[in-house]
């Protein structure tokens, strides 16, 4: 009898103890309204810090002990919290939970705050960039050069610099392909559109450092758009002075597309330059973006472009004041001649993608770029300068007062770049591992034939006893042909301790290049840590060791004759430039005045060494062509971003900068995109009370940048310009929409909205310069005239969307 009673006692304990030992997974995704998954959504037991986080497929679980009924609560940045009451947790549960997005309208600008940047890439939803003022016509890069790091001289030109670097040094990825520009482009009114078409783009992230190793080999910043994949009919068109847009998405069973017509013209804009000349800018772009499902689990892409640049520019007179407010000078000059340029481009790409199942990815990926580019002008100018009557110079005979030169070029470029690649993903747990491997064939031919001859006071220069010959002159009749083999590997690590989320991610990028023979690796990693004391709080680390390879115009190196003959070789034993990234930054989150907020800071180190000087003119860079310097570049970038009156977004940028480079052994000398600081904003507001008009502004100030007279680098000394200051701003009115009466009747059922806008380009009408033209006198002495950008001016245009 006592041992029947033990025994009962025992087995009661143990069953006890087994009870107690039961526990409950539950599972479940976590979707916004329109289903796409929330990452890093925060799932707990209410009043506890039990719990755990969604992964990026928005996917959660959460290990309890069976019991009592409980409260799970959901809440992430951005949307509204949501609660769950399960009553009594007896066993396994699958819960699938929708959250409530705050988000907001920018005028065409869709923005989401929901998502917590973990890792060195900034996103934004920008599905419709289509009432910011922009002087270029409507790119993705007007807005990308609000950000903080980012800055820019020449608002005719979506081309940017990304704290200190070169054009040249970011990468644009299109759905995972990278994108390629003309490499003769001179100066932003030849440069056109570019390649992102925005009434395509669904989402724009951006990292200005420190970004992941299944990004190419680039020293400065990656650009990654994604394209949209539409569920329905959609669309919109646009009519207005600087050009015409037009845009359609559908979706058909197992098919989707997004095709998008442009058509711009910067004659408007053009007209309001020093120069008085017939500007005849035309540029026009096709683009599509295709998807097919043929079979389960497949999936077949096509990107497609075609895009023509010509610009044609015959020149009649020119007046320019410059100098000092005590030296005032005038420039007069009576041109002849012309300019004509073309740039034909065309990109396709296929890529087929096999997805298994939700934690495993296969693709292959085939594309191909031809770039046909001519550039032709024959202009000849007669000038002369004389001061200003109410300068207080002393008035004397002055060396520059007359003057003549004639420049000439035929030059011809054609470049063919054909990629194949691999690439996949494999999701275990905590880890996501990606990899790709890629081969690139690359065949460029250039021909370059351009002279220029000046003329001061009567006397050619240079000057010669025999008669006179050419100032400067450029040859060049070269080809190249290599091959591109490159890997890589990195895995992404998430984890949750006491102390808060980590998100890990380390990788390696391999890269080796047939024509110079060289073999590359860069080693890449970054943490991301959102703690549990604060969690509205993010921080990120990140490091690596990052390339530039020469693609084609690094190689050009100019050698001169004895008889002062300039011509382009091309040097075979050019090496990468490299750059050592250290980043440490973060973001906070809070509320106030019961509206969302951020801010974000970033303090960033770059050792740069093997580097290939350049010089700058407009947008075209002259390099050295040699691995001749070293420098660094240091900084700090913060960024206000938040609701600064309900209802619409705003930011403001701030970078610090200091920038140099050693060429040759002489030190201290600056990058030549280092203005030393940068302030950028953009600002969304509505009329309190009448939500149909809008504003929407974008102001940029930019320190002075240095510039050296043509073939001459900064060892020989620089000039600064003038900073850059210019302010945009645009109101757009509601003529129909939402719940109009209007809307009900006829054609009018099938359009969202109707809308008109008025820009107002450089509200203040400041005179800034990104080149200048370079006078000399009979003793070769210079002096810079600056070529000034665009002026004010009014701009219209109607969009109607569908």
């Amino acid at each position: 009898m006592r041992i029947l009673l033990l025994s009962t006692i025992f087995f009661t304990h143990i069953q006890g103890a087994w009870a107690q030992a039961e526990r409950a997974r539950i599972t479940g995704y976590v979707r916004d309204a329109d289903g796409n998954p929330i990452e890093l959504a925060i799932v707990q037991v209410k009043n506890t810090i039990v719990g755990s986080m969604t992964n990026e497929k928005g996917f959660y679980s959460v290990s309890l002990a069976s019991g009592d009924s409980i409260v799970l609560l959901f809440s992430c940045l951005g949307y509204n919290k949501a609660e769950r009451i399960l009553p009594k947790l007896a066993g396994d549960l699958h819960l699938n939970v929708q959250m409530n997005a705050l988000s907001f309208d920018l005028g065409g600008v869709s923005v989401t705050a929901s998502r917590r940047q973990t890792d060195m890439l900034e996103s934004i939803q920008a599905g419709q960039v289509k009432l910011l003022p922009d002087p270029s016509g409507g790119s993705i890069e007007s807005l990308v050069v609000t950000f903080a790091g980012v800055s820019t001289s020449n608002e005719m030109s979506s081309q940017y610099s990304v704290r200190g670097g070169s054009y040249d040094e970011n990468i644009v990825y299109v759905n995972g392909l990278e994108v390629f520009r003309p490499l003769l482009i001179r100066s932003g009114e030849q440069e056109g559109l570019s390649f992102v078409n925005p009434d395509l783009t669904e989402e724009v992230k951006f990292a200005a450092g420190g970004f992941e190793a299944r990004y190419g080999d680039k020293m400065s910043s990656v650009l990654d758009i994604a394209y949209k994949k539409p569920e329905k009919l959609e669309g919109s068109a646009s009519l207005g002075l600087l050009g015409a847009n037009a845009y359609v998405g559908s979706s058909a069973g197992t098919f989707t597309q997004v095709t998008g017509l442009r058509f711009k013209t910067a004659r408007l804009l053009l007209g309001t330059l020093d120069t008085d000349a017939q500007y005849d800018p035309v540029f026009v772009d096709l683009q599509t973006y295709m998807t097919w499902l043929p079979a389960p689990k497949w999936e077949l892409n096509f990107l497609g472009n075609v895009s023509s640049n010509t610009y044609r520019f015959i020149p009649r007179e020119r007046s320019t004041s410059f100098g000092t407010t005590t030296n005032v000078k005038n420039l007069e000059v009576s041109f002849g001649g012309q300019e004509h340029d073309r740039f034909q481009t065309q990109f396709g790409a296929l890529t087929l993608k096999y997805t298994p199942n939700a934690n495993s990815e296969f693709g292959l990926q085939a594309s191909a770029f031809n770039s046909m580019e001519n550039e032709t002008y024959d202009i000849a100018a007669a000038y002369w300068i004389n001061e200003d009557e109410g300068s207080e110079a002393v008035a004397s005979q002055s060396p520059f007062e007359a003057g003549y030169f004639h420049e000439h070029a035929r030059n011809r470029l054609h470049a063919v770049v054909m990629n194949v690649g691999h690439y996949g993903m494999l999701r275990s747990g905590a880890n996501t591992v990606r990899w790709g491997a890629n081969l690139q064939q690359e065949r460029i031919a250039d021909r370059i034939s351009e002279w220029e001859m000046r003329d001061s006071a009567g006397y050619t220069l240079p000057h010669r006893p025999d008669g006179p010959f050419v100032y400067s002159n450029l040859y060049s009749d070269n080809e190249i042909s290599g091959t591109r083999l490159s890997a890589y590997v990195q895995d992404v690590f998430k984890f949750r301790s006491r102390q808060g989320l980590f998100t890990i991610i380390g990788g390696l990028r391999g890269s080796y290049w047939t024509y110079n023979g060289e073999f590359i690796l860069s080693p890449r990693g970054s943490i991301g840590f959102i703690p549990n004391f604060e969690q509205d709080l993010t921080l990120r680390v990140a490091a690596g060791l990052y390339y530039q390879p020469p693609f084609y115009k690094e190689l050009r190196q100019m050698t001169v004759d004895d008889a002062g003959n300039r011509s382009i070789e091309l040097n075979r034993n050019l090496k990468s430039q490299r750059s050592i990234h250290f980043i440490l930054g973060g973001d906070y989150t809070f509320r106030m005045i019961d509206r969302n907020f951020k801010i974000s800071a970033e303090a960033y180190y770059k050792r740069l060494d093997r580097l290939n000087p350049y010089t700058v003119d407009n947008v075209k860079l002259y390099y050295y062509g040699e691995n001749c310097a070293s420098g660094y570049a240091a900084g700090i970038d913060l960024k206000f971003f938040g609701e600064m009156v309900a209802g619409t977004d705003s930011w403001l940028s701030i970078s610090l900068m200091k920038a140099e480079q050693e060429i040759r052994g002489i030190r201290h000398l600056p990058l030549p995109n280092n203005p030393g600081y940068n302030l950028s904003l953009y600002f969304s507001d509505y009329f309190p009370g009448y939500k149909r008009l809008t504003l929407n502004l974008r102001g940029m100030l930019s320190g002075r940048l240095p510039v050296t007279p043509p073939y001459k680098g900064y060892e020989g000394g620089y000039y600064r310009t003038t900073p850059y200051r210019r302010v945009d701003v645009g109101l757009a009115y509601q003529l129909a929409g939402g719940q109009d009466a209007i809307m009900d009747r006829g054609l009018f059922r099938k359009l969202k909205s109707i809308r008109l806008g008025i820009d107002l380009f450089n509200l203040l009408g400041i005179d800034n310069a990104s080149s200048y033209l370079w006078i000399t006198d009979v003793h070769s002495r210079q002096l810079a005239v600056p070529n000034y950008l665009t002026g004010r001016q009014l701009s219209a245009r109607v969009l109607v969307e569908f």
